[in-house]
Order: structure tokens, then sequence, then C-alpha cells
């Protein structure tokens, strides 16, 4: 495990609860030096996170679409920034890179994300571990309508076994250790 792709948040009004575990993310991505690529913002949770990991001596490489370069959103003290044309590419981007998602609590861009890279998984797009960090119960309900999903067919409940649910950062390394293995040939169970 050589990089890791987080999903958070760029808000600043939120409870210190979700920067306390960014910045426990943070430093054991830096301490296990293993490479944070996320969405490359200055701000709010995402900036948080990559402070930590660079105050601890790890690297960081941030993926941002030239239209916030523009709106000066971006972090300029990171070890590597790579700019993209638009948001699309920017996902596809970070998802790459890293040799797993993780989704610390954020909003709907977060939320846009972590489901997108768990359809591309449904559909064998994506085979690397995905990790939601449900802080103090934060993804329940995201968790209990994926549940129902399953529950009514919509997709199959071993697509269940796509992403692993941790409380707490100090979970997510042993969660992507053990996560369920998947391949592109499970596709076929993309369809009921």
């Amino acid at each position: 495990m050589q990089n890791i792709c987080v999903y958070c948040a760029s808000s600043s009004k939120i409870d210190s609860k979700y920067f306390d575990a960014a910045i426990q993310t943070g430093k054991i991505l830096a301490q296990n030096e293993i490479r944070l690529i996320y969405g490359g913002g200055s701000v709010g949770v995402m900036g948080v996170l990559a402070d930590s990991v660079l105050d601890g001596g790890g690297k960081v490489t941030g993926v941002i679409p030239q239209f916030m370069i523009d709106a000066a959103w971006h972090h300029d003290g990171l070890t590597e920034l790579i700019i993209t044309d638009n948001m699309h590419e920017r996902k596809e981007k970070m998802a790459a890179l890293g040799d797993a998602a993780v989704a610390l609590p954020g909003g709907v861009g977060t939320l846009e994300e972590l489901l997108e890279v768990i359809t591309w998984k449904q559909l064998g797009i994506y085979t690397k571990p995905i990790v939601i960090v449900n802080v103090d119960g934060y993804y329940d309900h995201l968790i209990a309508q994926l549940q129902q999903a399953a529950d009514e067919l919509f997709m199959r409940p071993d697509h269940l076994k796509m992403w692993t649910v941790v409380e707490s950062a100090d979970q997510i390394l042993d969660a992507i250790a053990n996560a369920h293995t998947w391949n592109e040939n499970l596709r076929q169970f993309a369809k009921i």
C-alpha cells in the first residue's frame, strides 16, 4: 500500500470530531509512509488532512481542476499538485493513483465521489478496497440505504462486500488489508 485516495469535505464549519478524524488519518498515513491522494484543497477537512500528512513528514498529491486553481482553492504546499481540465478527469485520476479509496465524512461532493467509486467497483472498473469511515455514525443513513437497496434487489447482497465500514481512522489500514477481494470478472453480478 503506497498511495491512498481520501475523499473528504472542504467545509470549515463542522464539528471538531471530523477534523480530529482527518488529523488522525493524516498521522497514520505519514507514519506508514503512505502517500495521500486527495482533491487538492486548502480548507476544511481537506486542508487539515493534507497538513497532517505533511506535518508528519509524509507526501501528498493533490488533484484539482483548473477552475478551482483559478478560484485559489488549492493547497500551495503539497508534494505534488496535478491540475485537471474538469471534475470528471479529477475523480478518475484520484481513483487511478490510489491503491484504495477512503471516505471520511463529507457533503455531496464526498458522497458523489464515494458512490461513483462504488458504482465503478460494481461494474468491475475499480477493484481496489473502499473504506467508509463512519465517525460517530455519520454514514449510518447511507449504510442503511445501501442495505435497503440490496434487500429490495436493486443490487445483490454480495455487493455489500464492496466496501468496509470502520468507526475510526485507526481501523483504516486493517480494513484495507482485510478487504474482500474483487476483480473485473465480478461485473457479471452487476446485472440482477
